[in-house]
This record gives structure tokens, C-alpha cells and sequence, in this order.
């Protein structure tokens, strides 16, 4: 076993939990599942692979995770991230062991390659394949950066390496379990662009930079993308995966994917902000009490619940 621990955040994963805790196994007994009170059995099962269980109330994915790298259990040399729905490779598996004892101490964090599948298909096309994402990290070292959405872990000191193979995002659900989900992501997309323009908060994130690292360049992107107008951004983000990034090579489930991901939910995001500049406007301060009002959601701190 590698001196690892594994952070999963979970709610009603029992589909994906077991595929997930077995693959880890491979690399490491050292589980911890922060879980957002399942209704289903996803705790049974976790604590029957063994995992460390606890319950948290769900305020935001920055805060969950966070949470669960300051309350780990397990004082490991390396801590690793990884969501219910995914799963380690036998290759990365047999890389993180043999590699991982070995690393250079200068090395903080090292990104790893995620190859996401869909209705079965691995998506290979569209700028999907390969996704470099920064899961591994020295203990104490790493934080997730406190956004609504497409949030990312932040080392501090020492340097960024890369592994060669990947986990693997492969989520079992249905369409309409995907579409409803999409459509709550929504609500946080918007508010992840507003506060590109409005800053409702001051916390530390990734720098934006189009030669920086995937996150820097997603990031310094997504500033670019919000600064486009209503409703031609969806268009032009899929027909530059589809056409461009050759999407279409991806067949029929591909296409499906592309339009849903690259351009329904896009074109929703955008639908749901002009709604929201329709009925507030676009005052700071109007936006921030609609959120409140309307969504329970304090702009000014993302990751601190509230009542209303």
C-alpha cells in the first residue's frame, strides 16, 4: 500500500461506490467519504469496503472537500481526490505505486489524465480526451479554491509533475438524471459568471492564463467567455468542440454529448441569466438578496450555509 489516502464526497452514490472503492483499493486502504446524508446505501456499502465515514451537511463541493482535507484521518504523505462516479485505472494503479514512494520531495501536487465516458462511450474527441486535473497532492499542502463551479485544487510550494495513465469518469445514471443534475449545475454556472464580472467575494483562486497549466488556461477562458454576448457564446463553443475540435468523430452518442454539454446546457446558463437580469437587474446588490431570497445562496460566501 502506498503511504495515500483517498478523499471521496458522496450523496446517493450506490450505483458508482463500490466500482469506485475497489479501484482504490489497488493504490491504498486509507479511505475517507465525507457523505451528505445518502438516502440510499451508499454508507453501508462504503464502510463494508472498509472506508471511514462521516456525514456533513452539503453547502458547496469546495466546501465538502475541504472539509475533508482538514478533518483526514490518516496522516498520509500524499492525499488524492477523487469523485464516487470515477476509478482509478489498473495502469495508474500500478504507476501511483511504483512512482509515488519515489517522487522527488520538491514535487507538491501531480495532474492526472481523466478520460470521461457517456451513454458507455469514451469521449475522445472535442477537447475532451486528454483532461489533465491536478488530483494528488503532499499532505497539507493542498486546498480546493472556494468557486460555485469548476472548482480546482490549489498546491502551495514546490512544483507540479504529471502521471502517465488516468482515472477514468464514467457515470451510470440516466439522461434524465443527467439533464436534472445539468440543470442544477446551471444556478452555479451562473453565479461563477456573475462573479467574474461582479467579484461578490475575495477568495483565492487560480491565476487566469491562457500558458499556464489546464487550470489557468480553463479559467482565463471561462473570463473570456463570459465577456461574449448572451446566446451567441453556446454556438460558438460547439461549433468550435464539434467541428473543430472534431466532435463529430465521436458518432451519435457523441453528438448527443457535444449538444447537450457544449450547447443546451451553455444556451440554459445563459437563458437563466437573462431571466435573472429581466426580473432584478443588473444592481450588485439586487442580484446578491434574489439569490438569498430565491436560492438560499450568499454570493458574498459561497461556502457558508444560510437560512432563509
Amino acid at each position: 500500500m502506498t503511504d495515500l489516502s483517498v478523499i471521496i464526497l458522496t450523496h446517493n452514490e450506490a450505483l458508482h461506490i463500490e466500482r469506485c472503492l475497489r479501484s482504490v483499493k489497488m493504490v491504498t486502504d486509507k479511505i475517507f467519504i465525507i457523505d451528505s446524508y445518502s438516502t440510499d446505501n451508499t454508507v453501508a456499502l462504503a464502510r463494508g469496503l472498509g472506508a471511514e465515514v462521516v456525514q456533513n451537511p452539503w453547502v458547496s463541493y469546495a466546501f465538502q472537500l475541504n472539509y475533508g482535507i482538514s478533518h483526514n484521518p490518516f496522516s498520509t504523505a500524499w492525499v488524492m481526490r477523487l469523485d464516487a462516479d470515477e476509478y482509478i485505472t489498473p495502469e495508474l494503479a500500478t504507476e501511483i505505486n511504483e512512482v509515488l514512494p519515489g517522487m522527488a520531495t520538491g514535487i507538491a501536487g501531480l495532474y492526472l489524465k481523466r478520460r470521461v465516458f457517456f451513454l458507455n462511450k469514451w469521449i475522445k474527441n472535442g477537447g475532451y480526451y486528454p483532461i489533465w486535473l491536478l488530483r494528488l497532492w503532499r499532505h497539507g499542502q493542498g486546498f480546493c479554491e472556494e468557486l460555485w463551479m469548476d472548482e480546482h485544487i490549489k498546491v502551495k510550494g514546490g512544483t507540479i509533475s504529471r502521471l502517465t495513465y488516468d482515472i477514468v469518469d464514467h457515470n451510470l445514471n440516466n439522461l434524465t438524471w443527467w439533464t436534472q443534475k445539468h440543470n442544477n449545475y446551471a444556478i452555479r454556472e451562473v453565479i461563477d459568471l456573475l462573479n467574474i464580472t461582479y467579484n461578490f467575494d475575495d477568495k483565492e483562486t487560480v491565476t487566469p492564463s491562457f500558458w499556464g497549466t489546464q487550470e489557468q488556461r480553463t479559467r482565463y477562458l471561462k473570463i473570456r467567455y463570459a465577456s461574449l454576448p448572451l446566446f451567441t457564446r453556446p454556438f460558438i463553443y460547439f461549433i468550435y468542440r464539434y467541428f473543430i475540435k472534431l466532435g463529430f468523430l465521436d458518432g451519435t452518442k457523441g453528438l448527443i454529448w457535444h449538444t447537450l454539454q457544449g450547447f443546451w446546457y451553455r444556451f440554459l446558463v445563459d437563458a437563466k441569466l437573462y431571466e435573472l437580469y429581466q426580473t432584478v437587474g443588473t444592481d450588485k446588490k439586487d442580484i446578491m438578496d434574489h439569490f438569498l431570497k430565491t436560492y438560499g445562496k450568499n454570493l458574498g460566501s459561497p461556502n457558508r450555509p444560510v437560512s432563509v
